[in-house]
């Protein structure tokens, strides 16, 4: 294992610690490319979900279960793991039908039983699911007709529990412009001008991201209007309400952007979006202050259109992720993903091959904004989505079109990648969602203050040491159970350690504030 020199802040402990997490990967293929948008260049799955266990030592898979009857379950293409049980959601990418939304229980050994019936996405061509803070909604987005749709779900079961109940349609009823692929429209894979003016003939929205900091603000980047709009969402009613604002997604440079993903920093008000066509991240920062009278507003019962035209991002920079000798006509981008540690952004590019990774900037007044580390080949072509392992240390690539699923080694320190040569083959893989086995016993963890935190950390540290002391004498059952405490203590203390250095990180940043 290969440590950060930072090792032993909270972000590095809990980078060693996540790699003892058992963990699987689910990762799902492309099954009928004549009903994508795009045209794979792979192999179409018959069966397209596969579940592989992940070994920390050296990187490596071990393929446990492929199902999913590919003419039910129709280009799975996104997946999203449950924040607190082994329950796993993909989703259907069809532009002739509806999407369809699977919920599956997550077995030790890889086991999939599917939950109940999947739910109707209310549009097509799925491509984005998210689970608001409470687990009580889930909001699911469709990039070909643009639809917003919000679906309940348990919170304790993680079962869907009805069907489509808020939908939002920003073209507001407008028929599509726009054919599909096989009848005479545009291949989605292609970034040349022609192609670009048909894919932002109409809006494409392609994710959807609530705000970190009160959950009530719902981010959508619309690749077909070169937009990020910002709705307001009730997470009591599960509601999308009203369109707050929209923004470029970058410099305005007269040249299409295509804004694809976003996502946010771990501790700094920063997110970064990936502009599929333009091959740049635009870094925004975020007005907590806004988001905060948005939520007491909320609170109290307020018209919330009083705050439309107000934007809670600001553009502080845009990068490109390629070198400035390669073509933009040439390639698009994939996803974008923030290190677990905030130390680096990373990037897919599809038609350079390649991972871009930045360092992102920790000192005011630039903090958050991105320098380039590098670009590493995937060893494959059309790196469509890329997961990193629990530990932060491993990177599994799927690279769509040479059915290829490829596992890289993160160096901490530098944020360089190296390939570890282990490599699988997947036919048209398109996601790898990470699932961390949830164990049941697991102490729920309620931390007031820092001082709190370092007592609770001292404390447990002292049973840890006591707890190993004592195995020596204890019988096969005893230390199976002590084993399982100080796998327990283990979490809580990494979570401890990593909750320290975030209060530690915000309170450096309102004192830049101030200062500035």
């Amino acid at each position: 294992m290969t440590s950060s020199v930072n090792s032993m802040t909270a972000a590095g402990w809990d980078d060693q610690m996540g790699s003892d997490v058992e963990q699987l990967f689910f990762v799902t293929s492309y099954s009928d490319f004549d009903r994508l948008a795009h045209g794979p260049r792979g192999s179409p799955a018959k069966k397209p979900i596969y579940v592989y266990r992940f070994h920390s030592n050296d990187g490596s898979l071990v393929l446990l279960n492929i199902q999913g009857d590919a003419s039910q379950v129709v280009n799975p293409a996104f997946s999203r793991y449950h924040p607190r049980l082994n329950v796993v959601y993909t989703c259907t990418e069809d532009i002739e039908n509806n999407g369809k939304i699977f919920a599956y229980q997550v077995g030790e050994h890889g086991e999939l039983t599917q939950m109940g019936e999947p739910v109707d996405a209310g549009g097509t061509s799925t491509c984005y699911l998210t689970i608001d803070k409470a687990c009580k909604h889930m909001l699911c987005v469709n990039y070909w007709n643009s639809t917003l749709c919000v679906i309940p779900i348990d919170p304790e079961t993680g079962a869907f529990t009805g069907p489509i109940q808020s939908m939002y349609d920003p073209k507001g009823g407008i028929e599509m412009v726009a054919c599909g692929r096989v009848k005479g429209g545009v291949n989605h894979s292609n970034n040349d001008g022609s192609t670009i003016r048909m894919r932002q003939a109409d809006p494409h929205s392609h994710a959807l991201v609530l705000d970190p900091f009160v959950g009530c603000v719902a981010y959508v980047p619309d690749l077909g209007k070169d937009l990020v709009r910002e709705f307001f969402y009730d997470p009591v009613l599960g509601n999308i309400e009203l369109e707050l604002n929209v923004l470029p997604s970058g410099m305005c440079t007269g040249m299409p952007d295509g804004p694809r993903y976003l996502e946010f920093h771990p501790r700094y008000p920063i997110c970064y979006v990936i502009n599929e066509l333009s091959s740049t991240v635009a870094v925004f920062e975020v007005d907590r202050r806004l988001l905060q009278e948005l939520k007491e507003a909320s609170s109290r019962g307020e018209d919330m259109s009083k705050f439309k035209g107000r934007s809670s991002l600001r553009l502080i920079q845009s990068i490109k992720t390629l070198p400035s000798a390669f073509p933009t006509d040439m390639n698009t981008c994939g996803r974008i993903c923030v290190h677990k540690s905030g130390r680096f952004v990373v990037v897919s590019n599809r038609g350079h091959q390649s991972i871009a990774i930045f360092r992102v900037k920790t000192k005011a007044p630039n903090t958050g904004e991105l320098s380039t580390v590098g670009y590493f080949h995937t060893r494959g072509e059309t790196p469509r989505h890329f997961q990193f392992d629990a530990s932060g240390q491993y990177l599994l690539v799927a690279n769509q079109d040479t059915d290829s699923l490829t596992v890289f080694h993160f160096n901490l320190s530098s944020g360089e990648i190296r390939y570890t040569g282990n490599e699988y083959r997947v036919p048209s893989p398109n996601f790898v969602c990470c699932c961390p086995t949830y164990s049941e016993s697991e102490p729920e963890v309620v931390v007031n203050t820092s001082s709190a935190m370092n007592k609770q950390i001292s404390g447990i540290s002292a049973d840890l040491s006591d707890s190993e002391s004592s195995c020596v004498s204890k019988g096969p059952d005893d230390n199976k159970n002590l084993a399982q405490a100080l796998e327990n203590a283990q979490r809580e203390i990494a979570y401890l350690k990593q909750q320290l250095l975030m209060q530690q990180d915000r309170a450096i940043m309102d004192v830049n504030t101030i200062i500035n």
